[in-house]
C-alpha cells in the first residue's frame, strides 16, 4: 500500500500535480526517510520530460548503400531515421501494446474487412494534409508489379484497397488475417504524401515528429522538430542527430568520450566497463531479436536436407551463448519465434549438439571439400567470433567450414540475402504471422533462406495462409507449432540464439519507465520517446 501511495504521488509531481515539497511531505507520512523521499523526489523529477538539446544517437548501422525510400530499409539505423520523419497507420507502444497511430481507430467485425479512421489535423513536412489517398497510394507502392519492397509480402493478402471518404480506409483481405492491423506497423510502411495516386519514396517527407535537414548515407541524418507534431509529449528534442559506426570499438569510445549520447549494440564484453563510467548508465531489454546463420537453399550445397540437418547438428548453441552473450540471452532453436510470443512452441524439442547425427547425416548428404561461411560483426557484435565457433564445433563433426570474413560497409546490400551461407540478425516481430510472412513465405523479398520449392515448405505456406484466417485459438496454435516444426526440421534457418538488447547512454537522458523491446532503441523510436533531463 505505502508503495503504491509513493508511486501514485511520484506521478503527480512528474505532471506537475504537486510540488517537490508536498511529494517529500506526502513520501514521509508514509514511512519513507527523507534521505529516501529526497532521492526519489529527484528521480521523479528527472522522469518529467523537458524540450530541447540536440540528441546524439550512434548506431551500429548504417550503409553507404542506403536510401530515403522507406521500400529499401533494411537495418537498424534506417528503421530509427525512418521513426524519424515518418509514422503508421499503427504502432507497438513502449509497453508492447498495438495502438492506433495516424489511424483514429481501427476495426472489423470478421477479420476481413479493415476499417481505418484516420487522424484529423495531420500534416506533412510540406504542409499537405493527411488523407485516405495517402494511404492508398503508399501501400499500393509497396504492393505494385515488380516492387521489391520487403513489405510487399505481408500486404500480399489484400485484395482490395478502397476510400470511403477523405479520412477512412478500407482493406478487404482475401481471407481473415486477425494480426492484420500489426501488418500496417512494419516500418517500410511509412505513409508518404501522393499526387494524382503515386509517392515520391526518395523525398524524405513524412508526418514524424522530425524533419530531415540532412542524410549522408552510412554516415549521419540530422533532423529538425516538426512544431505541428500531431502527438503530444512526444519528440522533445530540438534536433536529433544519427550516427553511423558500425566499428565496436568506435562507438565504446563515442559514449564514453561524451562524442555521443547513446549508443546501441553494446557489445557484452564490454558492458562492465561501460557500468563503472559514472556518467553513463546500461539499459538492457530482453525481446525478439536473434542472431542466425541463413542458408541458402538455391546455393549449393544447402539445397540438401541431409547437408543442412549436418550442420543444424554441428553447432554448439550454449557455447555461443556463454561466449558470444557472455550470458546476455538464451540459447534458440532453429525457428524464429521467441518465449515472448503467444503462440511459442514449448513442445518442440531443443536441438542440441550432435557430432554424430552430424557426421551421419554429412557423410549422407555426399558433399565433401569447404563450406564457406561469410562474417562481418556488421551482422552483430561477435558475428565473426561466433562463425569462428561455429567452425570449430563443425570440424569435431568431420565438417570443413571456411570462414570469409565480408566488409563492414555493403555487407547488408552484398553479402546477405545474396550469399549462400552468412551471418544475420532479425529484431523479430510481435506476430508469428508477421514473422513467417516477413523472411519465411514463398512471396517475401526477404526470405534470406531461398526456402522454397521443397515439400516441407510447400506446407508451411499453407499452413501460414490457414492460421492467419483461424479465429479458434486452440485450432490457431496448433497450426503455429507445426509452422515452427517445419522449420526447425527443413529450413535453411540457424537460429542458434536470442540476444538481448544492451545499451549505453548519458545519465542526462531520460525515458519512460517501461522501454519496448521488440526493436532496439526502444523500439527504434529513441528520438521520439526520449528526453534531457
Amino acid at each position: 500500500m505505502r508503495e503504491k501511495t509513493i508511486k501514485n504521488q511520484q506521478s503527480k509531481l512528474r505532471f506537475g500535480q504537486i510540488n517537490r515539497r508536498q511529494f517529500i511531505m506526502s513520501a514521509l507520512a508514509a514511512g519513507a526517510t527523507l534521505t529516501t523521499s529526497f532521492a526519489m523526489a529527484d528521480k521523479a523529477m528527472a522522469m518529467t520530460p523537458k524540450k530541447g538539446g540536440r540528441l546524439r544517437q550512434g548506431m551500429g548501422y548504417g550503409s553507404t548503400t542506403d536510401t530515403l525510400d522507406p521500400s529499401t530499409f533494411e537495418n537498424g539505423y534506417m528503421q530509427a531515421h525512418g521513426y524519424l520523419f515518418g509514422n503508421n497507420l499503427t504502432e507497438v507502444n513502449n509497453e508492447g501494446v498495438l495502438v492506433p497511430e495516424l489511424a483514429e481507430s481501427f476495426e472489423s467485425a470478421d477479420a476481413k474487412t479493415w476499417v481505418f479512421k484516420l487522424r484529423k489535423g495531420v500534416e506533412f513536412h510540406n504542409g499537405q494534409s493527411l488523407s485516405a489517398d495517402d494511404v492508398i497510394a503508399t501501400m499500393n507502392y509497396h504492393r505494385a508489379e515488380g516492387s521489391k519492397s520487403p513489405a510487399k509480402g505481408i500486404l500480399s493478402g489484400i485484395k482490395d484497397l478502397r476510400k470511403d471518404g477523405d479520412d477512412t480506409v478500407v482493406f478487404e483481405l482475401e481471407s481473415g488475417n486477425a494480426d492484420f492491423p500489426y501488418i500496417v506497423s512494419d516500418y517500410h510502411l511509412i505513409i508518404m504524401p501522393s499526387k494524382d495516386g503515386t509517392v515520391d519514396a526518395a523525398s524524405g517527407i513524412g508526418t514524424g515528429g522530425y524533419a530531415i535537414e540532412n542524410f549522408e548515407p552510412g554516415v549521419r541524418t540530422l533532423t529538425k522538430r516538426n512544431a505541428n507534431y500531431f502527438k503530444e509529449g512526444r519528440a522533445h528534442f530540438d534536433e536529433v542527430e544519427l550516427i553511423s559506426i558500425i566499428d565496436l570499438t568506435a562507438r565504446q569510445n563515442a559514449i564514453m568520450n561524451g562524442d555521443v549520447d547513446i549508443i546501441d549494440n553494446v557489445d557484452p564484453k564490454t558492458v562492465n566497463l561501460l557500468a563503472r563510467v559514472p556518467t553513463l548508465s546500461i539499459l538492457e531489454t530482453t525481446g525478439t531479436q536473434h542472431y542466425t546463420f541463413p542458408m541458402r537453399l538455391d546455393h549449393e550445397p544447402f539445397g540438401n536436407y541431409d547437408l543442412r540437418m549436418a550442420i543444424k547438428s554441428a553447432i554448439k548453441r550454449q557455447e555461443l551463448v556463454d561466449k558470444i552473450l557472455l550470458g546476455h540471452g538464451a540459447i534458440g532453436n532453429d525457428h524464429p519465434i521467441s518465449v515472448a510470443n503467444r503462440f511459442h512452441n514449448n513442445d518442440l524439442e531443443q536441438r542440441e549438439f550432435d557430432p554424430e547425427k552430424a557426421a551421419f547425416h554429412y557423410k549422407k548428404s555426399g558433399h565433401s571439400g569447404p563450406i564457406q561461411l561469410s562474417s562481418s560483426d556488421a551482422a552483430f557484435a561477435g558475428a565473426v567470433d561466433a562463425a569462428q565457433l561455429v567452425a570449430a564445433s563443425a570440424k569435431e563433426a568431420g565438417i570443413d567450414v571456411e570462414i570469409v570474413r565480408e566488409p563492414k560497409d555493403g555487407y547488408w546490400s552484398n553479402v546477405w540475402n545474396k550469399k549462400g551461407w552468412c551471418a544475420c540478425y532479425w529484431g523479430g516481430r510481435p506476430t508469428e504471422d508477421w514473422m513467417f510472412s516477413a523472411a519465411y513465405t514463398n512471396d517475401t523479398e526477404w526470405n534470406d533462406t531461398a526456402w522454397k520449392g521443397t515439400d516441407a515448405s510447400k506446407k508451411f505456406n499453407n499452413v501460414v495462409v490457414e492460421a492467419r484466417s483461424e479465429l479458434d485459438e486452440g485450432k490457431r496454435r496448433g497450426l503455429y507449432y507445426e509452422a515452427q516444426a517445419l522449420i526447425n526440421d527443413d529450413g535453411g534457418a540457424i537460429v542458434p540464439m536470442w540476444a538481448n538488447y544492451i545499451h549505453a547512454h548519458s545519465k542526462k537522458l531520460g525515458h519512460d519507465d517501461q522501454v519496448a523491446a521488440n526493436w532496439i532503441n526502444d523500439g527504434n523510436k529513441v528520438g521520439e520517446r526520449w528526453w534531457f533531463s
